[in-house]
């Protein structure tokens, strides 16, 4: 009763903070609250059903080790290129910059071609014709958010980058809350080799986190910001001039995916620096309880109720909530880190299964430097909505994940 009384506390909490509290569409949040439930049923209880997912994700390697095979050529082991030294921690080895980022050129690239090649438009209006009976959800949107369980919260965009200027408010905020919601297929064996020796399958609850939270991301992104129908998917804006060939295309996306790489390296650089200078600067006030006062530590007293209403105990809560408020003014890896490297009687094994479903997605700070930078790239003409809505979606994308892991703590 704990971990449901939290979920429709959560619920409640994200209907609270609506942008119109009496035009919402039951139909796609409860369409989505189910699929949450269903999907979490059948993966949570009978694991062999993530392994089909896996087989999708083998996709999502491939592309990211062919990314690597070019960025290691160029930048050697910063790319990802064989390491000339003994690396001394897990993870250490990884540069941001040139192993996560460079993707976003591929995909740019891969998906202006697609575009060219009619593609793209097909597969948009494939999920249209069935999302829109089934949820109320536009072809553009449910590819979208489909495709965010696997990549990051940049790339999903991009391929539905044509359609973006004509969302609708609401579907835009709905894929922004996806991309925060869940994480990219490409570090999912990591935090899996990390979390392995804590949490028995742990790979499989990673994918299984990634997937029950995204119908759970759209139904709360109806609840903040709701909309009604689906965008007009049957046309889509043309990016510029249209491409003369196959090989015009790709040079084509590749240079648009230069511009998204310099925005988003920039406004990461800059997110992170603010959220240290604030860090800083609440350093230099008195201490409470012999610890120094930082965002952490703030966000962590908010975070405690939260992990209670979901299903932590009690004696438990302030740990999760420790965990929850490094993911959200960090990232979920070190927060994965931090939960790996947690004393046994730390957290019960059930506290373990909630904070790892809860913890897995990009909703912080750092992520929302990313989402702006890019979103505002790829659609200048809707800058002040993806502004506005930039730090919102951090907050609907951990409803989002704090509601799938109340969903496995009550399984």
């Amino acid at each position: 009763m704990q971990g449901l009384i939290g979920y429709i506390a959560l619920l409640l909490f994200a209907w609270a903070l609506s942008e119109n509290r009496w035009r919402i569409p039951l139909r796609l949040v409860i369409t989505g609250l189910a699929l949450q439930w269903a999907l979490a049923l059948l993966f949570v209880k009978l694991p062999w059903a993530a392994e089909g997912f896996l087989l999708l994700n083998h996709g999502v390697d491939a592309l990211q080790r062919a990314t690597n095979a070019g960025t290691s050529f160029v930048f050697g082991y910063l790319g990802g290129g064989p390491l000339p030294f003994a690396e001394t921690s897990t993870g250490a080895s990884f540069v941001f910059a040139f192993q996560a980022l460079p993707m976003i050129l591929v995909v740019s690239a891969l998906a202006t071609l697609l575009f060219h090649w009619g593609v793209l438009q097909r597969i948009v209006n494939g999920f249209a014709f069935v999302l829109r009976r089934v949820m109320g959800v536009g072809g553009a949107l449910g590819l979208g958010a489909a495709v965010h369980i696997f990549v990051g919260n940049i790339e999903a965009p991009l391929l539905v980058r044509p359609w973006l200027g004509r969302m609708q408010r609401g579907e835009l905020f709905a894929l922004m809350t996806c991309g925060m919601a869940g994480i990219a297929g490409t570090v999912m064996a990591l935090y899996g080799s990390i979390l392995g020796p804590v949490i028995p399958q742990a790979i499989g609850h990673i994918l299984t986190a990634a997937i029950i939270s995204t119908p759970a991301a759209l139904a709360v992104a109806a609840l903040m910001s709701p909309f009604h129908g689906a965008g007009d998917d049957k046309e889509a804006y043309t990016i510029g001039a249209p491409a003369l060939s196959s090989i015009d295309a790709l040079a084509k996306g590749t240079a648009d995916g230069i511009t998204f790489f310099a925005n988003i390296t920039a406004t990461l650089i800059v997110a992170i620096a603010c959220v240290t200078l604030v860090n800083m600067a609440l350093g230099l006030l008195p201490q409470m309880g012999g610890e120094a006062i930082t965002l952490q530590a703030i966000f962590a007293l908010a975070f405690r109720p939260v992990m209670w209403l979901i299903g932590v105990p009690a004696a438990e809560a302030e740990t999760a909530a420790r965990l929850m408020a490094t993911k959200t003014v960090l990232n979920e890896f070190i927060a994965y880190v931090d939960l790996s490297k947690l004393a046994p009687e730390a957290l019960s094994e059930k506290s373990r299964l909630i904070v790892t479903y809860a913890l897995c997605g990009f909703a912080n700070f750092g992520s929302a430097g990313i989402m702006i930078g890019g979103l505002t790239a790829m659609c200048p003409d809707r800058k002040q909505d993806i502004v506005d809505l930039g730090l919102r979606s951090v907050l609907s994308g951990t409803i989002a994940t704090c509601l799938s892991g109340a969903v496995v703590g009550v399984m």
